[in-house]
């Protein structure tokens, strides 16, 4: 069954016919080329301080890619006209097709964090920026990062972030330290995204940030250490811990204005957290077709009898295609609501998605994981590599705890509207007992 024959019922009248034939070639480059790609591409990293590199077989999939006309996709249309004009409903369902791959979101041009980076150029960037920058990005002759996360502040509150941005004439001087800076390892690299304090005194902590596009190159930053996840160092994105000392970068470079870092930042953040959710249904939907190999494996059957018929696995296989299939509708509908409005109109929808969907992920994962035992933890299948890429989803663009906390002030805010509802209908019971000259002698519900 292809992918189109698979989109959920509720919004398949939402996905035009040209996304659903788009949708069918993503599965198919998905499956015939870029998961095949997968463990070549990480053999031509290399080994010790060669992993810094290119991997070749990226070029060849890129050039297969535009020739399929599978390019900068998640470019949502109505809201940017550099993209392909999908909806980022109809991108959401191709996106969860590139989670399956390690290669495939790079290999279309569609890969964090460069997709933030470029939103934020063709959103806010002034023409020159997008000149400079933005042009070579959407072309995927470079690569950039954004660099917000420090090391000394709970950066999870990014009003903490103390990075200085001071203006010296027609240029601003940048100092402090930046950490976990996905993409800075890359040597094709070229452009950071960096959000700083111009303001540190303005009362209002929310103007206090701003944004500027530093060059990679720029004199005075050092690459301190790179980082590793649970002993990935996902090379050659890489994770670095930098630091900037009197980083002298033009004015114009700055970003819509001072003071409006905050701004930009939300603009970036909003679709961003949708796109590691859709990918994270595909790692899902990944680990339950290796989950299903390994318990129908006819070579592999402990105490005489194939897993699947033993034990609690098929419950976990239905459990993990109920999963999944909700997780789905969750961030589908947190699509729709961007391209009803916008990312600001989708709050809700936006923070359920990006709670819910890399939780679920995990679960899955983990399923996968134990039911293939000793080989599911080390590099014989995807799985180990795939469970420590999503966990970061539940930290990255904001851990769990900020979404769920807001999330909870929005939806205590009904507390008042709910108790009047409640208060409206036990009048009207009481008034019914009267009338009808009826004791209470059941449930009836009292404050």
């Amino acid at each position: 069954m292809p992918a189109s024959d698979k989109i959920p019922a509720l919004v398949r009248d939402k996905v035009s016919d040209r996304a659903r034939k788009v949708l069918d070639v993503v599965e198919k480059f998905v499956n015939e080329d870029c998961i095949p790609a997968d463990p070549v591409y990480f053999a031509q990293l290399g080994q010790g301080s060669d992993r810094w590199i290119y991997p070749p077989i990226m070029e060849d999939l890129k050039t297969k890619a535009k020739s399929l006309g599978l390019w900068n996709m998640f470019l949502a249309k109505g809201h940017y006209k550099e993209g392909a004009g999908f909806t980022n409903l109809e991108y959401g369902l191709m996106c969860e097709q590139f989670g399956r791959s390690r290669v495939a979101s790079e290999a279309t041009n569609n890969s964090a964090p460069d997709t933030g980076n470029m939103e934020v150029l063709a959103k806010y960037g002034s023409e020159a920026q997008k000149k400079q920058w933005l042009t070579p990005l959407l072309n995927g002759e470079i690569r950039s990062c954004y660099v917000m996360t420090e090391p000394d502040v709970a950066s999870s509150d990014a009003t903490n972030v103390q990075l200085s941005i001071k203006r010296d004439g027609d240029s601003y001087i940048l100092n402090g330290q930046k950490w976990w800076i996905s993409g800075a390892g890359d040597p094709r690299c070229k452009l950071y995204v960096v959000l700083g304090k111009t303001d540190p005194n303005n009362p209002d902590k929310y103007k206090q940030q701003s944004i500027i596009l530093v060059p990679a190159n720029s004199p005075g930053i050092t690459i301190k250490r790179m980082l590793s996840v649970y002993g990935y160092d996902d090379a050659p994105h890489g994770h670095a811990h930098l630091i900037f000392k009197d980083v002298r970068i033009p004015a114009a470079n700055l970003v819509l204005g001072e003071g409006r870092g905050f701004e930009v930042m939300q603009g970036r953040m909003g679709p961003g957290r949708i796109h590691h959710a859709m990918r994270s249904i595909g790692a899902a939907e990944e680990a339950l077709s290796w989950l299903l190999t390994r318990a129908n494996a006819e070579h592999k059957k402990p105490f005489g009898k194939l897993l699947s018929k033993q034990g609690v696995i098929l419950q976990w296989i239905a459990k993990s295609r109920i999963e999944i299939d909700a997780a789905r509708l969750i961030v589908l509908n947190a699509a729709a609501a961007i391209d009803a409005a916008n990312a600001k109109a989708a709050l809700v929808e936006i923070a359920q998605a990006k709670i819910l969907i890399p939780n679920m992920a995990l679960t899955v994962i983990d399923r996968a994981v134990q039911i293939y035992g000793a080989q599911g933890v080390c590099q014989d299948t995807p799985l180990a590599l795939m469970w420590a890429k999503v966990r970061t989803v539940r930290i990255a663009d904001g851990p769990d705890e900020v979404h769920l906390e807001q999330l909870g002030r929005r939806e205590n805010k009904k507390a008042a509207q709910a108790r009047d509802l409640i208060q409206k209908q036990m009048d009207i019971t009481d008034a019914m007992f009267r009338k009808y000259g009826t004791k209470e002698v059941g449930p009836c519900a009292r404050l």
